[in-house]
């Protein structure tokens, strides 16, 4: 295995995943793990059945055989599990062609899901015998045993709202995600590089500045970016030396915290009234004015957002008000 290179606080290494990170990575030493494993459908030949100009892409994709796969997402998986500390955080991008390995794997590896997300993207390959693939699927575990990162308010304050009066941080915490692919005509890029606004997104939420994060097939380094962008360490690994090559010189120079002046900053109101003792009269203002948003078709969540903020309170202190009279 190659030595690492050493840039800042963070680590790249051309050099099987499993293998970097036993040699590399301490029993239960990162927070929040993000990778994009190999398709497994013949990625490094998908030009020759979509059409797609691949004069800029990279060359040097390490493909994993379909019958390999179950095992190849066995072995990661468990290395993952092994690094992540208690509570820590893994997303896996995935297509759905080898999503029940995948699936199987985190299971095997005793992890606990969160969530299951979806990631929506335009413009998905054409077809005409069959519905249009536009997707991909996030998958958002945890290791159990200690305190999970979620910053409720990274993006968005639970109190602001659209212009039709919809909570910004409802909806943007809905596991259906609408996010652009990049497209960088005339420049050298990875055959699935996946998109800045998705990986700071999760970064985002799931982890703190000098949190270290971790992404196992390194690829292009758009994990790289988010995360060290985004003032945290990071830790990368790439088996293909063309590809680790060619983005080396990028990614040794990317600045800690250099993306955090682009951040949008979240209108946090204080919540006046947390932990104070509920009136009796109070309660029934509360029911009254939830039945009122149903009546005029708002949906549970949306009319929960609204209580919190007219009431002062918390949304969890809200629901568990709401509760004792369903």
């Amino acid at each position: 295995m190659l030595d690492p290179v050493v840039c800042g606080a963070s680590l790249l290494c051309n050099c099987d995943c499993v293998e970097g990170a036993r040699r590399l990575l301490a029993d239960g030493s990162v927070d929040l793990i993000v990778t994009d494993p190999p398709y497994g459908i013949g990625g490094d030949r998908l030009d020759r059945h979509y059409n797609r100009d691949e004069s800029h892409v990279v060359e040097g994709y390490v493909e994993v055989p379909a019958d390999a796969y179950g095992a190849f997402s066995r072995a990661w998986v468990s290395e993952a599990a092994r690094v992540l500390r208690p509570g820590g955080a893994l997303f896996v991008i995935s297509g759905y062609t080898h999503l029940y390995e995948i699936l199987g794997a985190l299971r095997e590896a005793s992890l606990v899901e969160v969530n299951h997300i979806v990631w929506k993207y335009p413009f998905g390959v054409y077809t005409q015998r069959k519905f249009v693939s536009s997707h991909y699927h996030v998958l958002y575990w945890t290791k159990a045993g200690g305190n999970r990162t979620f910053n409720l308010e990274s993006r968005y304050g639970l109190g602001e709202r659209n212009g039709d009066g919809g909570s910004l941080n409802y909806l943007d915490r809905e596991d259906v995600w609408t996010i652009g692919r990049e497209y960088k005509p005339g420049r050298a890029k990875n055959r699935n590089e996946l998109p800045h606004a998705l990986l700071a997104k999760i970064v985002q939420y799931a982890s703190n500045e000098g949190d270290l994060v971790c992404d196992l097939f390194l690829g292009g380094g758009s994990t790289a970016r988010a995360a060290i962008g985004l003032n945290r360490r990071f830790v990368g690994f790439e088996l293909s030396p063309a590809i680790f090559a060619a983005r080396l010189p990028e990614l040794s120079r990317l600045e800690p915290g250099e993306l955090l002046p682009t951040l949008r900053v979240p209108v946090i109101a204080p919540v006046l009234n947390q932990g104070r003792h509920w009136t009796a009269e109070g309660e029934v203002a509360l029911h009254d004015a939830y039945s009122r948003l149903r009546a005029q078709g708002l949906g549970k969540g949306e009319a929960v957002e609204r209580l919190a903020a007219e009431f002062g309170r918390g949304r969890f202190g809200i629901l568990k008000r709401l509760a004792r009279r369903e």
